[in-house]
């Protein structure tokens, strides 16, 4: 007779693993765990029983359990009520192991980092507390100097070694520049805008669930901003497409914005920054120097981050009708405030 379908993913193969793994699960735990991974594996239930003592009816029913529960159908019922609050010394002691070990050295397979998951489950088992809000697992990475993140993105071609090398190679002339008064440092970077609705998560009374529309069509604007490192100050363009002939338009833009000071452009190396016409325009102003950002490296340009800062006030979580109207809103609000960032690896520029 077929075992029961569907197995278990691999997360719950994991999950079940670390109660058999961890040094401080009880032999009724490990037997449990080991049961119900067994039958997993389609072994004879025969087989079973005279591995574990659980038969048939028994392996079956704490499968099913396992499946509704999680691993509180594995676990031993606690005698009493959990402790409801952490002592000093334990929140020292929790706080400790997080900053100097991973989960997986406390038997949490394939998991290097702490989430507040595996924190709640890691305290469960050491102390048997259990906390009902999140914020409580909060303090406690907050007590270990922890913050945080979304896991960053990184380009598989991106190289270490390159990025040293250009820092050590521009940040001199980068601090002479900013320190000279008839200089203006401009970061740039191109992002494109599209009726295609964004999202990004937010808070809200528990039970509201909040739906947002999303066009049927996609139009696009590409935007060009350059971020004044020396003042925050943004300008952003808007723009059809991203060639050397609508780079050159910004240019011009540009130098109209700054019609007399000499210009130090750092931007990334793509196609429409080194086209002929690009060069002529730069060769003909005789005012403007450029620095490429090294290959694969978008974390180094602050206007990385001033793009981000506009999607979050302008684009997510929006249904985008008029893409235009949109795009102007984005630029409005790119171009009437301020940023202040630096360059990623410069830490003193401000």
């Amino acid at each position: 007779m077929p075992l029961l379908k569907p197995k278990f993913s691999q997360k719950q193969i994991e999950e079940i693993k670390t109660v058999i793994k961890n040094k401080e699960s009880s032999k009724q735990e490990v037997c449990r765990a080991q049961t119900i991974l067994m039958l997993n594996n389609d072994i004879d239930t025969a087989m079973i029983q005279a591995l574990t003592g659980y038969c048939r009816k028994h392996t079956f029913r704490l499968r099913a359990r396992y499946l509704e529960t999680g691993l509180s159908a594995i676990l031993d019922r606690r005698k009493g009520k959990p402790k409801s609050l952490l002592t000093k010394n334990q929140i020292k002691e929790i706080s400790q192991s997080v900053k100097e070990c991973s989960p997986q050295d406390f038997g949490y397979d394939n998991e290097e980092f702490w989430t507040t998951a595996i924190l709640g489950d890691f305290i469960y088992r050491q102390y048997q507390v259990r906390y009902q809000s999140k914020t409580s697992y909060y303090l406690i990475f907050r007590e270990a100097k922890f913050t945080f993140h979304k896991p960053g993105r990184i380009y598989q071609k991106h190289n270490d070694e390159e990025v040293r090398v250009w820092q050590e190679n521009n940040e001199l002339k980068i601090f002479k520049t900013l320190e000279d008064p008839n200089t203006v440092v401009l970061t740039e970077d191109e992002m494109i805008l599209s009726t295609q609705t964004t999202f990004q998560k937010i808070w809200l009374p528990e039970g509201e669930y909040p739906k947002v529309e999303i066009s049927n069509t996609k139009k696009n604007r590409s935007v060009y901003g350059f971020l004044n490192l020396k003042t925050g100050r943004e300008h952003s363009f808007k723009t059809g497409w991203q060639n050397m002939y609508e780079t050159v338009k910004i240019l011009e833009k540009i130098r109209e914005l700054y019609p007399r000071q000499k210009l130090l452009i750092i931007w990334d190396g793509a196609g429409w920054h080194r086209g002929k016409e690009v060069q002529k325009f730069i060769e003909k102003d005789q005012k403007i120097e450029t620095i490429y950002f090294p290959r694969y490296a978008p974390e180094l340009n602050p206007q990385e981050h001033v793009w981000k800062n506009g999607r979050s006030h302008c684009s997510h979580n929006r249904f985008i009708e008029d893409i235009d109207t949109s795009t102007d809103e984005f630029i409005n609000y790119l171009n009437t405030n301020t940023f202040s960032y630096s360059l990623l690896g410069f830490s003193d520029i401000s």
